[in-house]
């Protein structure tokens, strides 16, 4: 009688070897895809280089919250405030490019590579723009008690006595900082700059005469500006603001072609999955369309941003750009 194949224990040794071989092949290649648990799998750090309080801080936590709500993680803020934002730039540059720590970036961080001569970390190459939640134009406030009722009256007074009137920023080198020495070439006077430790910090020297003037965003400033405890005389921006519509423009207030807005964005770890980056990026969309987060940006003089990634990192690029000038006619020196 012929034996069959299935008959012929030789013969079937080899084709239970090929078997086993595919079947630990399949295992594997299976392993690595087992072992990376669907991204978001725990809470997720967002890092906000500046203390609580300020306008980085309140867009980002709002922000926050609505993406916690669509990835069903929490987005935890984590502010590291101190060296114009270099301290919380370093802590997140630093971490793994997993989607698990996120950084807030804002215009403060184009002003950096002049004003130190290295950085901890490198500036053009940790981090990957996402995309930017919000746009809000900066303007001049002063206390309610100053003798400076409107923006003629500060400019003038300022010409008579260079270096006289003292402004508060956030910190030297922060955005404020070269917004202001940018009003200061646009108005031709001097002025003499009083840094802090961040933005609600410069509020507070407003409102205890310990300086005379901010030039801020309306989100650092929102409460001081709803008691009426810090006095705006003009704000940037072709138009103006549906929040305060008696509030002049500086081309209205004697200023034309001066205009600085701060703008708030969300940044990856460079190296981070693009299937990562395009989630939050589609998060934060949708964010941004909801119309409880339109009347918040509203509320404090902003408006959505929602850039793609490649329009934010060219945005960085051009301010980065735009603040050279700046620096050098402000005799900024690198630390």
């Amino acid at each position: 009688m012929k034996k069959t194949f299935g008959q012929n224990p030789a013969g079937r040794r080899p084709l239970l070897a090929g078997i086993g071989a595919l079947a630990a092949a399949s295992l594997s290649l299976a392993r690595p895809a087992l072992a990376q648990p669907a991204w978001p799998a725990r809470p997720i750090r967002l890092v906000v280089p500046w203390t609580a309080g300020g306008g980085v801080d309140t867009i980002n936590r709002r922000m926050g919250q609505k993406l916690s709500l669509a990835l069903g993680q929490a987005v935890v803020i984590d502010n590291r405030g101190g060296a114009t934002g270099t301290i919380g730039a370093n802590e997140a540059a630093h971490q793994a490019p997993d989607g698990y720590t996120l950084f807030a970036m804002d215009n403060s961080y184009a002003t950096l590579p002049y004003l130190f001569s290295k950085l901890p970390f490198d500036y053009a190459n940790s981090f990957t723009p996402i995309s930017i939640s919000a746009f809000a134009p900066m303007f001049l406030g002063v206390a309610r008690k100053s003798p400076y009722r409107d923006l003629a009256a500060l400019i003038a007074a300022a010409k008579r006595e260079p270096e006289k009137i003292t402004y508060g920023t956030g910190g030297n080198g922060s955005a404020p900082h070269f917004a202001t020495m940018a009003f200061e070439k646009a108005a031709g006077i001097k002025l003499f700059h009083v840094p802090f430790r961040g933005a609600n910090e410069a509020v507070v020297g407003v409102l205890s005469g310990n300086v005379d003037m901010v030039m801020i965003s309306i989100g650092s400033a929102a409460g001081s500006l709803a008691s009426g405890d810090i006095r705006p005389l003009a704000i940037c921006g072709e138009k103006r603001i549906a929040a305060f519509p008696d509030l002049p423009t500086f081309a209205e207030a004697g200023l034309p072609g001066y205009d600085v807005s701060s703008w708030y964005g969300i940044a990856a770890i460079k190296g981070t999955p693009e299937p990562i980056i395009a989630r939050i990026h589609t998060e934060m969309q949708a964010a941004l369309a909801a119309p409880d987060m339109k009347d918040f940006l509203a509320s404090l003089g902003a408006v959505p941003g929602g850039m793609p990634p490649a329009a934010f990192a060219d945005l960085l690029r051009r301010e980065t750009e735009r603040w050279r000038s700046i620096a050098e006619s402000g005799g900024i020196e690198r630390q």
